[in-house]
This record gives C-alpha cells, sequence and structure tokens, in this order.
C-alpha cells in the first residue's frame, strides 16, 4: 500500500477541493448581481460542474498519456490562474469573464475528482474502499477552508468584494502544486499487468458497472440540485445572513466528507450494496425535513443529511465502480463514469436556479424524489444477483480484478 501517495492525495483533496464550496457559497450571490438576469445567479456554479463534466473524459485521457503526477500537477496552476482571473473579473464586474474562471475552476476538477482513482491504484483491491475513503476526508478541511476563507477575506483587496477570497484560493493551489512534486506515479507493470484490455462498450455495459455508475448519477444530481439552490434559496429568498449561509454550506461540506473517516471500514463490514442503500435513506430523510422545515436548523438538518447521504452512496458506487474493470481499462472506465455523473451534475446545476426562482424550494425538493425511490427500488432487486462475499454482481468476468 502507497501510504505516501494517498496521504498526499488526501491532503491535496483538503486544499484543491476548499474552491468548490467556496464558489458555491459565493458564486449564486455574485451571480445575482452581476448576471443580467436573476434567474441566471446560479451558472457560475453550473459552469464550474460544467466545466467538470466536459473535462472528465480529457482529464482522464491526459493522466494517461503523461502520468497523473505530471496532470496534477498542471491541473494545480490552471486552478490557481482560474482563481486569479475570478479575482479580476469580480473587481471588473465582468460577468461573461467570471463565467469562464469558473469554468476552468471546473476543468481542474476534473482533476482533482480523480484523486480517489488514483489512491485506489495505489493499494490492494481489499483496502480500495478504505482508500477512496480516506481522499476523501480531505474534504472535512475543504468545507471549513473554503467558506472560511470567503468570511474572512472578502473585504482584503480594495479591488472589490471578494476578489481577497479568491486571490487566496489561488495561494492553495500553488500549495497543491508543491505536494505533487512528492507524488509516486504507479508504473504500468503494477497496475496494468492484469487481463486482457476489453472493448469500451464491452465493460460500461456490465450490470456492476451501470449500478455503480447510477449510485455517482444520483449522488451527485440530487445532492448539486439542493446544493446549489440552498445559498440563493437562504440569503436572497428567505432573508439569513451570509454569516448563516456560510455554517449551512460549511456544515454541508464537512458531512459530505466526515463520514469518510469510517466509511471505509463500513464497506467492508455492510458490504457496498447495504451501504449504498443506507446512503439512499439518509438522502430521503433530508428531502422529507427540507419540504417541511425552512428555519435555519432545518435547512442545517436537511443540508447536513444530504451530505452524509451522498458520502454513503458514493463511496460505495466508486468501490462497487473499481471492480468492474480490469487495469488496462481503468482510464476509459473512469472517464466515461466521471462524463456521465458529472454531465448530470451539471444539468441539476443549471437547472437548480431556474426552478428556485420560477417555483419554490419544495417543488425543488420534491423533484429529487423519483430518483432516489427509483434507485433505491433497483438496488432491492439487485440484492439476489449480489454475492455477499464478493459484492459483484452476476455476469461480471471471472478474470475480472477481484
Amino acid at each position: 500500500m502507497h501510504n505516501r501517495n494517498v496521504f498526499i492525495l488526501s491532503l491535496s483533496q483538503a486544499l484543491a477541493f476548499s474552491v468548490a464550496p467556496a464558489v458555491t457559497l459565493i458564486g449564486g450571490i455574485l451571480g445575482s448581481e452581476m448576471a443580467p438576469n436573476p434567474s441566471l445567479a446560479t451558472l457560475p456554479i453550473s459552469l464550474m460542474v460544467v466545466g467538470l463534466a466536459l473535462n472528465a473524459v480529457p482529464a482522464a485521457l491526459v493522466m494517461q498519456r503523461i502520468g497523473r503526477r505530471l496532470g496534477f500537477m498542471a491541473s494545480a496552476l490552471l486552478g490557481s490562474l482560474a482563481c486569479l482571473l475570478a479575482a479580476y473579473a469580480v473587481g471588473q464586474e465582468n460577468f461573461p469573464l467570471y463565467l469562464l474562471a469558473t469554468f476552468l475552476i471546473g476543468v481542474n476538477g476534473a482533476f482533482v475528482m480523480q484523486y480517489r482513482f488514483a489512491a485506489a491504484e495505489s493499494v490492494s483491491p481489499q483496502y480500495v474502499g478504505r482508500a477512496v475513503s480516506l481522499v476523501l476526508v480531505g474534504g472535512i478541511a475543504a468545507g471549513l477552508l473554503g467558506p472560511e476563507i470567503v468570511k474572512r477575506t472578502k473585504d482584503w483587496l480594495d479591488y472589490g468584494l471578494y476578489t481577497g477570497s479568491f486571490a487566496c484560493l489561488g495561494i492553495l493551489f500553488l500549495a497543491v502544486f508543491f505536494l505533487m512534486t512528492f507524488y509516486k506515479d504507479i508504473t504500468l507493470r503494477q497496475a496494468e499487468a492484469s487481463g486482457d484490455e476489453r472493448p469500451l462498450r464491452a465493460v460500461v455495459t456490465q450490470p456492476i458497472y451501470l449500478t455503480a455508475l447510477a449510485a455517482g448519477v444520483v449522488a451527485y444530481g440530487v445532492m448539486t440540485f439542493i446544493m446549489t439552490a440552498t445559498p440563493v434559496s437562504m440569503h436572497l429568498l428567505h432573508g439569513f445572513t451570509i454569516d448563516q449561509t456560510a455554517w449551512v454550506i460549511q456544515s454541508h461540506v464537512i458531512a459530505m466528507y466526515l463520514p469518510s473517516l469510517f466509511t471505509g471500514f463500513l464497506v467492508e463490514k455492510l458490504g457496498i450494496l447495504r451501504l449504498m442503500v443506507l446512503g439512499l435513506l439518509v438522502m430521503l430523510t433530508c428531502a422529507g425535513l427540507a419540504s417541511v422545515n425552512q428555519e435555519l436548523l432545518g435547512f442545517w438538518g436537511a443540508l447536513v443529511l444530504l451530505g452524509i447521504g451522498w458520502n454513503l452512496l458514493f463511496v460505495g458506487g466508486t468501490t462497487l465502480l473499481t471492480r468492474s474493470y480490469r487495469p488496462p481499462e481503468r482510464f476509459k472506465a473512469q472517464a466515461v463514469n466521471d462524463f456521465t455523473v458529472f454531465g448530470i451534475q451539471a444539468l441539476a446545476s443549471l437547472s437548480a436556479g431556474t426552478v428556485i426562482y420560477l417555483a419554490n424550494w419544495n417543488i425543488l425538493i420534491l423533484l429529487t424524489l423519483p430518483f432516489l425511490v427509483v434507485l433505491l427500488a433497483g438496488l432491492i432487486l439487485l440484492r439476489g444477483q449480489i454475492s455477499p462475499d464478493t459484492e459483484k454482481i452476476s455476469g461480471l468476468p471471472a478474470n475480472s480484478p477481484d
């Protein structure tokens, strides 16, 4: 087990991922001030997700060609430049340029999302769930760090409100660049020695792959749909202060990653399927609370449950995904998964602003229920096709990685 790689990836996650909750917190607020139409308020957040989705495949292919270490280093530099561009755009009140900056931040995010796969490749198969969880633990610090930077540095520069925040986030990416100089690429002999490479279609049409993909789609789609609308709903529509809104977003992001301290062990104890079902039940509880309580504690409780449910479902889905492909197939299988998951996330983010303005918070919550219920029913129906010992769906080729 390459403990150094996992540690570096977890620490880098803490720094690089800080920008996501920061943009989520202020993206809609700045968008409402800069956009020509209020319904476009969440467009900066949405384009961050679009940038991630559109570059999921290129990011995987770039790292397949030049290695993960160089790919992570180059993306960190891009993230730093994107944050500086965002600071300039906000200072100039240039909405199109601000959109470009958040899109480029999303491009960096496509590389950051590969951290979990890099960790999975650094350990033996039985410890994949634990390695993925350890990397996601870095998100705990990110959930605190990103919104805290926004609050404490929003007026540091005379250039404009929140320009100091983006400048500080840019510095964090330089720290990530430095950390990645110590990352060690897994050699071809270690990572790709077993099995022949199958056509992409044969990989992505397996039941095990489709189940893992569905888990990622629902986890990220529902979470993003609700989270993107929360700052707008709380601060602009319900009248909560920016500090109250930041507290809720911070708590949500921490709740997304705090369970990672034990999710890896839950994968081993409960099994992948049970963990995913538990995650869906928690997300359904979130929807119930959000629909009946729009007080401060109601928002807080719903967003905390949303984060916990996302973690359980996403870690389970990621662990299951790594069992669906052979080592030589990993880059293309991961690329298709991330492109689909984050493409749906982008659609969820893009539609959240429109729904919250044209309908209301309760309608937005109700729209998530069909996706949660259908996946829950699907997982329950699949119980008979999954071996309790190996958690593999019937039909997976015998020489696939264990």
